[in-house]
């Protein structure tokens, strides 16, 4: 058979097809794709979302952890499916083979409720992912009331393995007694509230006291990287350092590759001592 009769062959196959209509409405099979299939791409595509952003160390040579942006503006109807989320991007991350801790932000009130907190414990739980992969990021610490009333669910928390950050560290008296009392392992800094002002010595000495490690946030200009080393911050992110990514991206971060882009931006010494 020639190639010419075997192209006339496919072509007539093709045309006695049985007609398959092009339908996207209730789950209905769209191309021929069967609605469990196109469940599953769109399950996929959701998955590949700008979500995570990288959090490096403050030298930019290594990849320390990440940052879940979704449940920042999150909704409290919306927290326990995005807190699913952010455990399936750090499931994700360890069963490709890559150590990447996740930080899940949280509204305060969240943990003063004990129905919210047995939830976030079950799910923790189920997802049977070693110690000191998920940390919970505490956005704001501002009422005492609600400082008090959410001890319990941090202690809680923490008796899973669970690492307690607090983010958007204003440096308030409220803020400071909570460190005081519940010790976190993170501070979250924003870094552009001290571009004008000198950087809080205190603060310093707090983390210190704490043994929390300060992570700078925000990083946009040189400026703001350039006060973090001088905080003693170990961790920085922001655009500066790489802006949010998916999370099979986040899988794919050369450590090397953001060195050198964050060191070509501002002035180093090499190993002889040389600027």
């Amino acid at each position: 058979m020639s190639p010419k009769s075997r192209l006339y062959t496919l072509v007539k196959a093709w045309k006695n097809k049985p007609f398959q209509e092009v339908r996207d409405v209730c789950g209905q099979p769209w191309l021929g794709i069967s609605s469990a299939a196109l469940e599953e791409y769109q399950s996929w595509s959701q998955r590949q979302a700008i979500s995570n952003e990288p959090i490096f160390n403050t030298q930019g040579t290594k990849l320390t952890s990440s940052l879940f942006r979704p449940l920042l503006t999150a909704t409290d109807s919306q927290v326990l499916r995005l807190f699913m989320e952010g455990l399936d991007a750090i499931s994700y991350w360890y069963r490709s083979g890559r150590f990447i801790p996740g930080i899940l932000p949280l509204p305060e009130h969240v943990m003063a409720s004990s129905s919210s907190v047995d939830a976030l414990s079950d799910l923790i739980l189920n997802s049977r992912l070693p110690v000191g992969l998920i940390s919970l990021g505490i956005q704001t610490v501002e009422d005492p009331d609600l400082v008090n009333a959410s001890r319990e669910g941090i202690l809680r928390m923490r008796r899973l393995g669970v690492l307690i950050h607090l983010l958007h560290f204003s440096g308030t008296a409220t803020q400071m007694r909570w460190i005081q009392e519940i010790q976190p392992e993170g501070i979250h800094l924003e870094m552009t509230q001290f571009r004008a002002g000198g950087l809080p010595t205190e603060i310093i000495t707090t983390s210190q006291q704490c043994h929390s490690q300060i992570y700078a946030s925000n990083i946009t200009l040189v400026r703001d990287l350039e006060n973090a080393v001088t905080l003693g911050a170990k961790h920085s992110y922001g655009g500066l350092m790489m802006p949010p990514v998916s999370r099979h991206q986040t899988l794919h971060i050369s450590d090397s590759r953001i060195a050198k882009a964050i060191f070509s931006l501002h002035p180093h010494q090499n190993q002889n001592g040389d600027k």
